[in-house]
């Protein structure tokens, strides 16, 4: 039986995604969807600092890993991409 309050995560390489609750992935998705339209491209070190700033308080899990694997299921989507030769990596809307 599948847990309706999961969601199994995609990877962009193709690699097993992890089952992870639906409510804590919105959280994180709504969070990297909100702060890259903010700033039409940032870099994963700054999201990822923002993220930490902004929910630690408030979010039931490991802040940092769940913007790894939420960032990665959201590339795998296409719905964020990463930009082409930036180094560290920076993240943008995919159109």
């Amino acid at each position: 039986m599948i847990d309706d309050d999961k969601i199994m995560t995609l990877h962009p390489q193709g690699k097993t995604g992890v089952n992870i609750l639906k409510r804590r992935y919105n959280i994180i998705k709504d969070f990297i969807l909100k702060t890259i339209k903010e700033h039409t491209q940032i870099s994963y070190e700054k999201l990822s600092d923002m993220a930490i700033e902004e929910l630690s308080t408030s979010f039931d899990g490991k802040v940092v890993w769940y913007i790894v694997t939420v960032k990665l299921d959201l590339e795998a989507r296409e719905i964020i991409e990463r930009v082409p030769k930036t180094s560290p990596h920076e993240l943008r809307l995919k159109n």
